[in-house]
C-alpha cells in the first residue's frame, strides 16, 4: 500500500505538503493541489483516517462490511456480536452497510481501508456466496454467515447440516412417523445441507414413512408461497390429516402452515405437529403453542470472526458453528 511519503517524492513536494492537500488544501496553489492530486490518484493512496485515533488510544480496530446486516432484523446479532466482542477485548469496530453491486462495494471497501484496520469482517444476513471486491484480496479478512470462491480465508458459518439432523432425531425420538417437508428455495446455498441432515436422521426411524418433501417455488428472500403445498394438501379435505408432522424449512413457512393448520380447524400438536428453524428475531414469539426451532447462531458467528483477528488465528478455513434446538411445544 502506498504511504504518505511515496505520494510526496512523485509529486516533489515536502510530507507538509501532502498532508494540507489532504486536510486543507485551500492553503495550497491551484498547481501544487493538481500535482498532489495527481500523485495520489496515480500511486492509489488511501489516507489513513484513523491514524489520530489510534495514536491517542492504543487500540486495534475491526472493520465490518455489512451486506444487508445491519438493515434486515433477522440476523442483527452478528453485528452485537462482533461489537460486544471487541469491546471486552478493548478493541474498536466500525460498521459500513452496503447492497451487493459492484460499485457500492467498492466504495465500501475504500471507506473501510482509509482506516487501516487490523482486518475486516464481510457480514451478511443469509448464507450465501459472494464475490470480494479485489481491492480487499491481499487484506486480511474473515467472513461471518457467508462463503466465497475468490480467495481463501476464513469463514464461519451455521452448521445446518447438524440442526436438521439433530432436530430430526428429536422428531424420531417423540415417535413421529408420516413427516410433510416444505423446505426452502433450492437454491438457497442451505436448502440441501438441510435435507440432507433431515434424510440422515429420518432413516434411523424404522417405522417410519418416506418423507413427502417440497422445495418451495420462487425467490429465496420472500415466503409467501411457502406453504403452497400444505394448502393444496388441505384442500383436498382428506380425514384424518395424512401427515402428523411438518418440517417447514423457516420459521416463515412455519408460520403460514399455522394459520393454514388452525383455519382447517386442525390443533397443534394433538392433530399434527410443526417445527421451524432460524429462531428468528420478531417472529418466533408470536407463535401460539410456541414453536420448537434450531437457533442460527448469528451472535456466534460475529463473536468468533472477531476473535479471529483478535486471538490471531490463522486457520483460513471453513468455520461450522453448531446450531441448538430451541424447544417449544409444538411438538
Amino acid at each position: 500500500m502506498s504511504s504518505l511519503k511515496s505520494v510526496a517524492e512523485k509529486a516533489g513536494v515536502s510530507l507538509m505538503t501532502v498532508s494540507r492537500a489532504l486536510n486543507h488544501p485551500e492553503q495550497l496553489s491551484k498547481d501544487t493541489l493538481e500535482r498532489v492530486q495527481n500523485a495520489i490518484q496515480a500511486l492509489n493512496y488511501i489516507p489513513n483516517a484513523s491514524a489520530k485515533m489510534m495514536r491517542n488510544s492504543g487500540k486495534k480496530s475491526i472493520g465490518v462490511l455489512s451486506l444487508n446486516a445491519a438493515t434486515t432484523p433477522f440476523s442483527v446479532d452478528i453485528l452485537l456480536g462482533i461489537e460486544q466482542t471487541v469491546r471486552q477485548h478493548q478493541w474498536h469496530s466500525f460498521v459500513i452497510n452496503s447492497f451487493e453491486n459492484e460499485e457500492e462495494m467498492n466504495q465500501a471497501a475504500d471507506y473501510l481501508l482509509s482506516y487501516h484496520p487490523a482486518g475486516i469482517i464481510i457480514a451478511r444476513n443469509g448464507l450465501e456466496k459472494i464475490h470480494i471486491p479485489a481491492k480487499l484480496h491481499k487484506t486480511p479478512l474473515v467472513l461471518a454467515n457467508c462463503l466465497t470462491d475468490d480467495i481463501e480465508v476464513a469463514s464461519y458459518i451455521p452448521n445446518d447440516y447438524q440442526g436438521q439432523f439433530d432436530l430430526t432425531h428429536h422428531l424420531v425420538q417423540k415417535g413421529y412417523k408420516r413427516p410433510l417437508c416444505l423446505y426452502i428455495p433450492q437454491t438457497a446455498l442451505a436448502a440441501p445441507i438441510r435435507q440432507q441432515g433431515f434424510l440422515d436422521a429420518w432413516q434411523t426411524n424404522p417405522n417410519a414413512e418416506p418423507a413427502q418433501q417440497f422445495f418451495m417455488q420462487g425467490s429465496p428472500h420472500t415466503y409467501e408461497h411457502g406453504a403452497d403445498e400444505l394448502a393444496k394438501i388441505l384442500a383436498q379435505g382428506t380425514k384424518p390429516f395424512p401427515f402428523d408432522v411438518i418440517v417447514c424449512g423457516n420459521d416463515r413457512i412455519a408460520f403460514l402452515a399455522y394459520q393454514m393448520l388452525l383455519a382447517h380447524g386442525l390443533r397443534i400438536p394433538q392433530d399434527v405437529a410443526v417445527v421451524g428453524f432460524d429462531n428468528m428475531v420478531g417472529i418466533t414469539h408470536l407463535f401460539r403453542p410456541p414453536l420448537t426451532t434450531v437457533e442460527l447462531p448469528h451472535y456466534k458467528m460475529g463473536q468468533q470472526a472477531a476473535l479471529h483477528f483478535i486471538k490471531n488465528r490463522q486457520q483460513p478455513q471453513n468455520h461450522h458453528l453448531s446450531c441448538p434446538i430451541i424447544l417449544g411445544e409444538s411438538c
